[in-house]
């Protein structure tokens, strides 16, 4: 059967097992068609040895958690993630692997009046007490303070779920560029999504449409900000994803929020910084594929009275997008080794520039934030939205 895959990026695997101990699922499960270098193995037998597709070979690549750990470990540079995502489309794509539901789903996620309308009957379950706490969801508000334009420096990318469940961070990011001396344009439903839930779950038209339909929005020079891990990992692989100048130019103007601004605190006022002790908390693709991940702590330097580190080296917390849903035995397998480093760093907040971290750890009971919000907490002189309410800054 054809995978589709490109044989040279096949080949660069050289089965050395570097990537074994940064693989959350063999870490998990010991089991070697869970790991990167497995996974390749049944892509080679596949593709080219003629080895059936049997349903043990599809679950082999379903509970891939994408985290990319494999990359940042592999000496050979393979693209695991990219030979993994078109495996999955064209699972998808020829033998209708992924369930019907998913694709209806997140086909919404380009429909932001869609989406706010979910978010409203949300919003009023919370308030009626129909929800499980289980899921731990954001106080969500039964009426959204729209998006406001302050100038045309930088655009705020604001994303699908995250700008119905967390606005309060991109809401939180903007009047931080805004002190900083920035205009913010929030993107709103001029791009309502950066399609990396349907490239990481195998719907790869879909999101080539979405990608092509944020780039036509976003026209111009401006830094294009990204406050979510994954979506501003996706944005900057849109020249990847299409293959064209325009998409490459494009990907060149997206950066990570914290990314961008942390070169750039020292246009803020002086600030006292909160009694916090804050883990840091890396989202996988921020880690893995942007690489950008330190910007974090000089971000959050300022503002915190002390900020330390996870000894996990980064092992992916078992989010994954939408594989806590789809995967939820093993993506809580996988969160129990991330709990366990929080517990030993004891801290009083965890940080997380990714919202599906925050969800899957908050669903445990951890306490989780945004960097931004942490910075404007303590620029404001607030406390963070969820704190307790005697806590502040002191």
């Amino acid at each position: 059967m054809d995978l589709h895959l490109d044989q040279r990026e096949l080949a660069t695997c050289v089965q050395c097992g570097l990537c074994l101990p940064h693989c959350p699922t063999f870490r998990v499960s010991g089991d070697e068609s869970r790991s990167p270098r497995g996974r390749i193995a049944l892509m080679r037998a596949v593709q080219s040895g003629g080895a059936p597709l049997t349903d043990e070979v599809v679950r082999s690549f379903e509970t891939c958690v994408m985290c990319r750990g494999c990359e940042a470990a592999c000496p050979s540079q393979v693209p695991f993630g990219h030979l993994m995502e078109r495996t999955r489309e064209t699972l998808v794509g020829e033998h209708g692997t992924a369930p019907a539901l998913l694709h209806v789903a997140l086909s919404q996620l380009g429909h932001p009046r869609r989406l706010r309308a979910g978010a409203r009957a949300l919003a009023l379950a919370q308030r009626l007490r129909l929800l499980p706490a289980r899921l731990s969801l954001p106080a969500l508000p039964l009426r959204e303070e729209p998006h406001r334009s302050s100038g045309q420096d930088v655009f705020l990318f604001t994303g699908c779920v995250m700008d119905v469940w967390q606005r309060d961070v991109h809401r939180a990011g903007q009047r931080l560029l805004e002190v900083a001396g920035f205009g913010v344009h929030p993107t709103g439903d001029a791009a309502p999504c950066c399609g990396a839930l349907h490239a990481h779950t195998g719907f790869g038209n879909d999101a080539r449409r979405l990608a092509q339909r944020a780039i036509d929005a976003l026209g111009g020079d401006q830094p294009i900000l990204v406050d979510s891990a994954g979506c501003g990992a996706a944005m900057k692989e849109y020249g990847r994803l299409l293959d064209t100048e325009e998409a490459r130019a494009f990907s060149a103007r997206v950066f990570d929020y914290q990314e961008w601004l942390a070169p750039r605190l020292d246009a803020l006022p002086p600030v006292t910084a909160l009694e916090m002790r804050v883990a840091v908390q890396d989202p996988c693709h921020l880690r893995h594929v942007q690489r950008v991940h330190l910007a974090t702590r000089d971000f959050l330097r300022p503002f915190v009275r002390e900020l330390v580190e996870l000894d996990d080296d980064g092992l992916c917390c078992g989010a994954g997008g939408a594989y806590s849903l789809l995967e939820p035995e093993m993506a809580a397998a996988v969160r129990e080794r991330k709990l366990a480093a929080i517990a030993r760093a004891a801290p009083d907040v965890v940080a997380s520039a990714n919202p599906g971290c925050s969800l899957h750890l908050a669903a445990a009971g951890v306490r989780v934030l945004h960097p931004v919000t942490i910075a404007w907490a303590a620029l404001s002189g607030r406390a963070p939205a969820n704190a307790p309410a005697d806590e502040g800054v002191r």
